[in-house]
């Protein structure tokens, strides 16, 4: 495993590095995680990613993670020595697209493709319908670890690396012979609930109970945390307050509230399918910093490589780090291993992750971790 990190926002940088990671010895495929304050346009980056010669997969994320340090500007390249087979899944919010008869025509040894690494454009209407596809075609015969790219101004814009160039709404999955371990928590608890979704339309939560979803979930922050929406962007208020859709058997799936549409709807990271059960969940931050140690433990525990030969690969959403502000360094340690081990990361617009065991989700405001054979 090769690892080049510079806070340079740099165009000629980043394509010195990566020319120099992508024709290092060894190397068979490449991790790219960039800071969406680089400002990269496809004009300036499409040429630099189009001469590589080995797969491309990666993002453009509201920041970066490297060691125990927050990026909010340059790139981390990772270089591996595991051969992987890297395609391209385009139409992420396309309702005509079909997920399942595009997946099933990728040609993949699944006894040698051990981990998929899976980016997608985190504001896609249709991310979780591709998850789900994944899962039904591809099952649990190997571990999935990725997230959504994107801004944090939640404009829609290219932000997933590809040999082809950056691209916008799109997937890029990488079927990686590589060992890894993979863990999750969140660390959300119930606040208020449950309540119906009565009408849903894909990542927009239209009516909750059957009354308008912007009027039951601002009674109940207000009335339960006492947190007032009037005179505040909604996302102030609406980042400590997610959505937890119940699932049988293990933690809620958190859904992150992150606007309101023209028509009063919540516009969500994610889609919440009608007649789910929801619950508007509150968190501390001790029970965040907790949750976040418990998914590298959990990660350390199902890694059956070789320890003295292994990366750290943090999965976190962007959203923990505006509730948990000055704290969010404590979570970076907590889900950081002792000793000399190459740490790094983005903080996304949703995970994606699974460890051979549970049901494949995309989450909101989820902290993963995952232990890589170096």
């Amino acid at each position: 495993m090769i690892v080049r990190r510079d806070k340079s926002v740099s165009i000629e940088h980043f394509g010195q590095s990566l020319d120099e990671v992508a024709s290092s010895e060894g190397v068979r495929f490449v991790l790219i995680l960039a800071c969406d304050a680089n400002d990269y346009s496809p004009e300036a980056i499409d040429p630099i990613l189009k001469r590589q010669t080995v797969p491309l997969i990666g993002g453009v994320f509201p920041a970066i993670l490297s060691g125990s340090d927050r990026w909010e500007e340059g790139f981390v390249i990772v270089g591996f020595d595991q051969a992987a087979k890297v395609r391209t899944v385009t139409g992420l919010s396309d309702l005509d697209a079909d997920f399942e008869k595009t997946l099933e025509s990728i040609d993949v040894d699944l006894a040698k493709a051990k981990t998929l690494m899976v980016y997608v454009d985190g504001l896609s209407s249709r991310i979780n319908a591709l998850v789900e596809e994944l899962f039904a075609v591809f099952g649990l015969e190997a571990n999935y670890i990725g997230g959504g790219a994107g801004s944090l101004s939640f404009e829609k814009k290219p932000c997933v690396f590809t040999n082809d160039g950056l691209k916008a709404d799109c997937a890029v999955i990488a079927f990686a012979e590589l060992e890894a371990g993979i863990g999750v928590s969140h660390g959300w608890r119930e606040l208020a609930g449950p309540f119906e979704v009565t009408e849903a339309d894909r990542n927009k939560v239209v009516s909750l109970d059957w009354r308008p979803a912007q009027e039951v979930y601002q009674e109940t922050v207000r009335s339960q945390a006492g947190a007032s929406f009037e005179g505040v962007e909604f996302f102030e208020v609406s980042k400590g307050y997610p959505f937890g859709i119940s699932k049988l058997g293990s933690e809620k799936i958190v859904r992150d509230p992150i606007s309101l549409d023209e028509d009063g709807s919540i516009v969500c990271v994610g889609e919440v399918p009608t007649n789910a059960f929801v619950h508007v969940l509150a968190g501390d931050p001790e029970s965040l910093i907790g949750a976040a140690g418990e998914a590298l433990r959990r990660a350390e525990e199902l890694f059956r490589g070789e320890p003295e030969s292994r990366g750290i690969l943090l999965i976190d959403c962007i959203s923990r780090l505006l509730f948990l502000g000055d704290r969010f360094r404590d979570e970076l340690i907590a889900m950081s291993p002792d000793g000399d081990v190459p740490v790094f990361g983005a903080l996304t617009l949703g995970e994606i992750a699974n460890n051979r065991k549970d049901y494949l989700e995309f989450y909101n405001k989820t902290a993963v971790v995952g232990v890589l054979q170096g």
